[in-house]
């Protein structure tokens, strides 16, 4: 599929073999059973290695797979709360953001308003700064609370840079 009269050609050991016509350079490809890859198709003249293409993306491939092994999803939990949130309720949901935090996802916390309660949105506020309080020990607050039509929003992240497991951080939400 190289379209151009002449390339530079490297080995499949690193070494420069210099500027060669394609058909020569496919040829010396082809006897040593290999494949001649376009790697530089910007560069005058192009750049080409004689590899064994399938080992290649075989190994690239591998190579992501265990890159992706190494990182941890962080999932977006939600919880929502009512502005009139009797205390079991509220304990209970609360126990549950302190678990989602801890297991280093990170916490959505939502205030729902129904009817005329959205007048009041200063219950909604103080219920948020409960919230806020009772899990600074183990949360930063990453988006403060933010109105979005009918609810307030509040996001929270996991302390620990590193989650239980280790390795990098991808966030997800769901």
């Amino acid at each position: 599929m190289i379209r151009v009269r002449e390339v530079t050609v490297i080995t499949d050991d690193g070494e420069t073999i210099g500027t060669l016509p394609t058909e020569e350079a496919l040829s010396i490809a082809q006897d040593r059973n290999l494949d001649l890859v376009e790697v530089a198709p910007t560069a005058n003249p192009p750049v080409c290695r004689i590899m064994d293409y399938g080992k290649h993306k075989y190994k690239a491939s591998k190579k992501a797979h265990e890159a992706k092994k190494k990182q941890k999803i962080i999932h977006v939990k939600e919880v929502k709360f009512r502005p009139n949130t009797d205390q079991h309720d509220y304990d209970f949901k609360l126990r549950n953001v302190v678990r989602f935090l801890d297991n280093g996802d990170k916490a959505k916390v939502v205030i729902f308003f129904k009817g005329r309660e959205i007048v009041h949105r200063e219950f909604g506020q103080k219920l948020l700064e409960r919230i806020a309080v009772a899990t600074e020990e183990v949360a930063i607050i990453e988006q403060q609370a933010k109105q979005e039509g009918r609810t307030l929003v509040m996001i929270l992240a996991p302390k620990s840079s590193k989650t239980k497991k280790g390795g990098p951080v991808k966030a997800q939400v769901i």
